[in-house]
């Protein structure tokens, strides 16, 4: 028996050890709002786990963020009344009803470290009843899942039926089960790169918008050209508003909210000198050790200050705007977005985007182009704010995406020009997260 059989069997030490660190993990994700990448990277108890487990203990905790609301509802049906208390009896039950009816897992490897986890939690009276509740999700667990609504039980209320009201019902469901499925790895390489070459060596394929996607697991660290500098993990929406800015070389270009560095590096493999502004020192240091692994480090400024209220002493001919969002388009990649972000963040939010948007105006040169995106499904973070900006600024007019500029695909281009990613768009080949683009030019 293989380890990672052993994890899924829960045979070995190491599957308890797994759950365990599962467990730990979302009592500080739905206990404490803290976000799951922030958990993972900061407690020793995941770091000291074998690198062979950790894939493992990441896809529990997904899997019982991304299906919590279908979760709550099994369990309240098991019980015939309200989940239990106290907090981290309900969490074990998570793990183990996610175990049995959402993964690859034998229902006794789930059963029995989820009793396990009992007792150690100083539960040890409470043995029986999770005992209990998951045997009868084996059984009849199936049968409930058939009667419910995915789609309305996983997606927090306010959330959903802003969907519906900008979608219609029928895509709704389309957005919120698609953000049930797991993400692909997608690749941006350096355009100096044999890129046939490098698509063979990390097993991938090429997507028709340019990027490469990698469906086979593995550590990324550990893919040949990573520690090279040959390339860098990024969404294909992510990649795409840079594409949309014409030839670059030899360019000023305003990289605003540049952070972690994803667009920064496109910008500055494109042959743009890049401004890098990002008001957050930690994740500027982010950004740094991503331009130093790629060797970019020469061909951008990084600059620490509030793009909102920023005054350089030159103005700018392209600026990207990648604004902060809700973030509810990389749901599949962050799951716990959907619970840590509430509408009052949203309004936060939308507030923030028009200060920046209105700093940017002020910064562009006459004639000079303006690309605004967020990764937000919300169109109030999207086509309603760029219409409220357009509205403010009789200077600026949309420059609409042409389909040419998508190898012919037009699915994500909507009626004025503005580039719409839907997460079930490219369905077959894997999705992409939600974005939004608006390309934006300043009078002369």
């Amino acid at each position: 028996m293989s380890m990672q059989e052993d994890l899924l069997d829960g045979s070995s030490g190491d599957g308890l050890a797994a759950r365990r660190a599962a467990l730990r993990a979302l009592e500080k994700i739905l206990g404490q709002k803290k976000m799951l990448d922030t958990v993972l990277a900061e407690e020793k108890y995941f770091a000291d786990l074998p690198a062979r487990d950790r894939p493992f203990v990441r896809m529990m905790i997904s899997t019982v963020l991304r299906r919590k609301g279908q979760l709550d509802d099994l369990i309240a049906r098991a019980l015939n009344k309200e989940a239990p208390r106290p907090e981290a009896l309900k969490w074990i039950l998570y793990l183990g009803t996610a175990q049995i009816l959402f993964m690859d897992v034998a229902n006794h490897a789930a059963v029995d470290t989820s009793v396990n986890l009992t007792a150690e939690a100083g539960m040890e009276g409470k043995k029986g009843f999770i005992n209990a509740v998951l045997r009868r999700m084996t059984g009849e667990g199936n049968y409930w899942l058939d009667s419910q609504d995915a789609a309305a039980l996983n997606i927090p209320s306010w959330l959903y039926q802003q969907w519906i009201a900008s979608y219609g019902i029928i895509r709704a469901k389309d957005i919120a089960n698609a953000l049930l499925q797991q993400a692909p790895l997608d690749i941006t390489i350096k355009k100096s790169l044999d890129a046939e070459k490098t698509r063979i060596d990390l097993a991938a394929r090429k997507l028709a918008t340019g990027s490469l996607r990698r469906e086979e697991g593995g550590l990324v660290e550990e893919l040949p050209g990573f520690e090279a500098g040959d390339w860098w993990v990024q969404d294909a929406s992510s990649a795409l508003p840079v594409k949309l800015m014409g030839d670059l070389a030899g360019k000023t270009v305003l990289d605003m909210c540049a952070a972690p560095g994803g667009k920064t590096m496109q910008l500055a493999d494109a042959g743009a000198k890049v401004i890098a502004l990002d008001r957050n020192a930690n994740r500027m240091k982010d950004l740094r050790a991503n331009l130093a692994r790629m060797k970019f480090e020469g061909s951008v400024e990084c600059v620490i200050e509030d793009g909102a209220e920023w005054k350089p002493r030159q103005k700018f001919t392209h600026i990207l705007v990648d604004a902060p969002c809700t973030a509810t388009g990389t749901a599949r990649r962050h799951p716990d977005l959907l619970f840590l972000k509430t509408e009052k963040d949203q309004n936060a939010l939308i507030a923030t985007q028009e200060r920046l948007l209105n700093n940017a105006a002020k910064i562009l040169e006459a004639g000079g182009m303006l690309v605004y995106c967020t990764c937000s499904l919300q169109k109030a973070e999207g086509e309603e704010q760029v219409d409220k900006f357009l509205g403010s600024h009789p200077d600026f007019k949309r420059a609409p995406v042409r389909r040419e500029e998508f190898g012919g695909m037009d699915g994500f281009i909507n009626s004025e020009g503005d580039v719409r990613v839907l997460p079930y768009l490219m369905k077959g080949e894997g999705g992409m997260d939600g974005f939004f683009i608006s390309r934006l030019q300043k009078a002369k």
